[in-house]
């Protein structure tokens, strides 16, 4: 692990001609080190994507992608149904910026379609949106902006490339909270920038030049040289050695926790106390059919369920004793959060209803517990309504 700050060269030429980038070499770690670089490596043997860049948090994964690709004036086209924080950067942050969202159904190719226009810079949607358990058909939406000349981006934290191959489906640009699944069990904050190389640089007017000189590889060059460097949004190598650990058990934490969400999404649908179970593992559910496209046949560690009323969903989640409450999905440890009170809170009423955040909604992130405890723990909290 190298936790150094900066790198020492055997000469004042060497030093110069790495600034100058005559020679691949470390310099300083905001800008690149070993232990990150290995990291990085590793996710790009997993994906086989063209570049991949490891930085501090996913929505520094997010902030970062867009900022290179977009300006003022210009638009991205996106849906309401993303996680709060990421539709908190698109409506306030960059709006003050100049950078408009355009919002559309993603499962609507067609109004994509007619939402693009020659200021449109990316079309971003979630594989699985959070927490409304939407799945879009990314082939789909990949043919619509491949003819327009647009990059599609797709958040793929809830599924990782263990599960979506987003580089089959069309996806230009790959997104990762490397905090969840990849981490092992929520030891440290990450993300990650995936390039699969699929996009024509060219066509973009902001990076002809780059695309010029660096090819395919003219969006992490942009990253790299100027983005990624001037904000500071670098992992911390001993993160990166966190996360690099956490590969290493990824699968099988994963297949339990899909198997956990499969369980207990069947059981809740039998209760009489709930009103709805949303997961896109269930034979009735409207995403399932692309989902079992997209994903084969594990869904994700996430479901929602829906009581009748705030104060049983508080009642319920207070009499929990495995089962944490807590934000954070796709930890080792099952969690439970009440979407409209907190990861949603700033947003109106009317807002939250745009979104499908309905207050009587229960999200819960299934660990890898043994299923029988938390179905235990779930009989507790529909004991106390």
């Amino acid at each position: 692990v190298y936790d150094s700050v900066a790198f020492e060269h055997e000469s004042s030429n060497s030093l110069r001609d790495a600034f100058m980038g005559r020679k691949p070499a470390h310099i300083y770690s905001r800008i690149t080190n070993p232990t990150v670089q290995d990291f990085e490596a590793r996710i790009q043997a997993l994906t086989g994507a063209l570049s991949v860049l490891a930085v501090s948090s996913g929505m520094a994964a997010i902030s970062n992608t867009l900022i290179a690709l977009g300006g003022a004036g210009k638009n991205i086209i996106t849906s309401r149904y993303l996680f709060g924080n990421t539709l908190s950067l698109f409506e306030k942050t960059f709006a003050a910026w100049g950078l408009e969202a355009r919002y559309v159904s993603m499962l609507n190719p067609e109004e994509l379609a007619q939402a693009i226009d020659d200021e449109t810079c990316a079309v971003f949607l979630e594989s699985i949106t959070n927490p409304q358990l939407e799945v879009a058909d990314c082939r789909a939406l990949s043919t619509v902006v491949r003819e327009r000349g647009v990059p599609l981006i797709v958040d793929n934290t809830l599924m990782t490339p263990y599960l979506f191959n987003c580089a089959e489906a069309g996806v230009d640009i790959e997104i990762i909270s490397s905090t969840k699944y990849i981490s092992g069990g929520a030891t440290s904050v990450g993300g990650l920038v995936i390039d699969h190389g699929s996009f024509d640089w060219s066509r973009a007017a902001k990076f002809k030049k780059r695309a010029a000189k660096f090819g395919k590889m003219a969006f992490i060059a942009a990253l790299r040289q100027e983005v990624y460097r001037d904000t500071g949004a670098c992992l911390s190598p001993h993160n990166a050695y966190l996360q690099s650990l956490g590969l290493e058990t990824m699968a099988l934490r994963i297949d339990k926790s899909c198997r956990n969400a499969q369980c207990l999404a069947e059981i809740l649908a039998q209760r009489p106390e709930v009103v709805r179970v949303n997961y896109p593992g269930l034979a009735d559910s409207s995403s399932r059919p692309t989902a079992s496209r997209q994903f084969g046949n594990k869904y994700g560690g996430v479901l929602t369920f829906d009581l009748n009323g705030i104060e049983e969903c508080f009642s319920f989640m207070d009499a929990l004793r495995v089962i944490r409450r807590a934000t954070n999905i796709n930890d080792n440890k099952s969690l439970i959060l009440h979407p409209a009170s907190t990861i949603f809170a700033e947003y109106s009423d009317e807002e939250k209803k745009r979104m499908a955040i309905r207050p009587t909604m229960l999200r819960l992130s299934t660990g890898i517990e043994d299923y029988e405890d938390l179905i235990i723990d779930l009989q507790k909290g529909f004991a106390s309504l």
